[in-house]
């Protein structure tokens, strides 16, 4: 924990909590101390990259009311957040099993529900962006983790500004948003800190209730869409401007690269989508944008793809994750191509193989 100089009553609350973090006699050691594998620490650069990140979402987020909502375990239990606002502070940390430094931050993530779980609620929230249960469930068994941990369907992204991976977002008893940040270590510890020792509020407390419009599905008119390529021409997602049917191509910047090690796979269908929607867009049939998103996602970025893979077909930032929801895109990469009219003809998966055949559908 860090040496400035706290109260008194600060230094007995962190020394009781490092000190129940570590005593455990009478259970096994968790599987997180042999289990994990060693993964590469990254260089500061990195970790001051993924804070500025969240600074943004601390920007938009800090003292407003915390999402207001009923969250589904991948154990089936549920957890009201609105019925916790008033009783105890909640610890909602972001995460993916792809993610690098959320593997580094595992081990110490346990530590802390061990020692305060039983103060705080504390909920390990998986991004639900290339991922899915089978490989949640085997990263909880090699991590051995024993907290709750639920997978976004969206909603908590939205309502909380997911910008990074790991994020971190600490509510107090108040239901306020008190902290949010990327690193672990002294920042985080004395936040967890300043919540568990902070009173409880006055008089009632509510968080805010998440409207998630439902995400377009093949046969619906795609309307009130916008996306901005990377030049500043905006493109209404609705009907075609020139008669021709659109294709829509949602990825992000990092997949070929970043999850070359880490999900090979989908690293591969990110480069196979990337060079076959360059090919179709040489025919001029289809008007193709690409829409670039997920965690980790920002402006330059975007360029830095665009000047590497020299693709050919103009690219917008999903800077907040809209355009992603819209069409409940949740795996990259994944196509939706839009008739002339507006209309969604059909979403295709990463794992789907006939992209060609489908434009060619008419």
């Amino acid at each position: 924990m860090t040496k400035t100089m706290w109260p008194i009553a600060g230094l007995v609350s962190t020394f009781a909590l490092l000190w129940a973090a570590c005593q455990h006699p009478s259970e096994p050691t968790p599987k997180a101390a042999v289990a994990a594998p060693q993964t590469p620490k990254r260089s500061p650069q990195k970790w001051d990259e993924g804070e500025s990140l969240a600074a943004v979402a601390r920007e938009h987020r800090l003292g407003t009311p915390g999402p207001a909502m009923t969250l589904k375990t991948i154990d089936g239990e549920t957890i009201d957040l609105a019925k916790l606002y008033g009783t105890k502070p909640v610890y909602l940390k972001f995460w993916a099993t792809w993610c690098i430094p959320c593997r580094e931050q595992m081990p110490a993530f346990e530590r802390i529900y061990e020692a305060a779980g039983d103060r705080m609620q504390v909920i390990a929230i998986n991004a639900g962006f290339s991922d899915d249960e089978a490989e949640v469930r085997a990263f909880r068994e090699q991590y051995g983790l024993r907290m709750p941990i639920v997978i976004d369907d969206g909603r908590l992204a939205a309502a909380l500004d997911l910008q990074v991976t790991p994020q971190h977002v600490l509510i107090g008893r108040d239901a306020r948003i008190a902290y949010v940040g990327h690193r672990d270590g002294d920042p985080l510890d004395e936040a967890i800190q300043k919540v568990l020792a902070a009173p409880g509020p006055s008089g009632s407390t509510t968080g805010q209730a998440v409207v998630v419009r439902p995400a377009f599905r093949p046969g619906d008119l795609v309307q009130g869409l916008q996306a901005t390529t990377s030049d500043g021409t905006a493109v209404a997602l609705g009907p075609s401007r020139d008669g021709r049917r659109r294709g829509l191509v949602f990825f992000s910047t990092w997949c070929e690269g970043y999850l070359a090690t880490s999900r090979p796979k989908t690293s591969q269908a990110c480069r196979r989508v990337r060079d076959e929607v360059d090919r179709l867009a040489a025919t001029g049939d289809i008007e193709w944008i690409g829409i670039a998103g997920g965690p980790w996602s920002a402006a330059k970025d975007v360029a830095a793809y665009q000047a590497k893979t020299k693709t050919k077909i103009p690219v917008a930032l999903d800077a907040d994750g809209a355009l992603f929801r819209a069409f409940g895109v949740r795996q990259i990469p994944t196509v939706v191509l839009l008739d002339a009219g507006g209309r969604m003809v059909r979403l295709i998966g990463p794992d789907d193989h006939d992209l060609a055949s489908a434009v060619r559908a008419r």
